[in-house]
């Protein structure tokens, strides 16, 4: 259908965007990732995660990002590309969550927040698009269906 040809790619372009910023240019990433990388090593019991060691991760975690958004905007595996975009999104917004800042970093933060929502919630809409055609569950079900019919006969 041609919206979706038109929807992917514009759905796929802030994906993309973000995941070669932040493959790029870590550092602001990387302070943003800081409080979240820090308590994810406390409750673990490991030692914190140097610099270099988050800003690695930061990048192979845009690059992935920019990767999917391709794959979207392509229409490659156009479910599955949604799917992980969502999952590996989610923990962004966590990391914007404003609910524990104060001032006037609290409202940058609900803005990066809210747009990490409609990007998570935007790619789950994709992911479970079927395009007009039977999903998983509705073919088992039918499969099963039809096993029973023809064992009865």
């Amino acid at each position: 259908m041609l919206l979706r040809r038109i929807a992917r790619p514009l759905l796929a372009a802030p994906f993309v965007y973000d995941g070669v910023q932040a493959a790029l240019h870590p550092a602001e990433h990387v302070a943003a990732a800081r409080g979240l990388a820090d308590k994810v090593t406390d409750r673990l019991g490991v030692k914190r995660l140097t610099d270099a060691n988050l800003s690695l991760a930061v990048r192979v975690h845009g690059g992935y990002t920019a990767v999917l958004g391709v794959a979207l905007g392509a229409g490659f595996l156009p479910r599955l590309a949604s799917l992980e975009l969502a999952s590996i999104t989610a923990p962004l917004a966590v990391v914007h969550q404003p609910f524990t800042a104060k001032g006037p970093d609290r409202a940058e933060r609900m803005q990066k927040f809210v747009r990490t929502i409609g990007y998570v919630g935007a790619a789950l809409l994709a992911g479970f698009d079927t395009e007009g055609r039977p999903g998983i569950s509705w073919r088992v079900r039918n499969a099963r269906r039809q096993r029973a019919k023809a064992q009865a006969q």
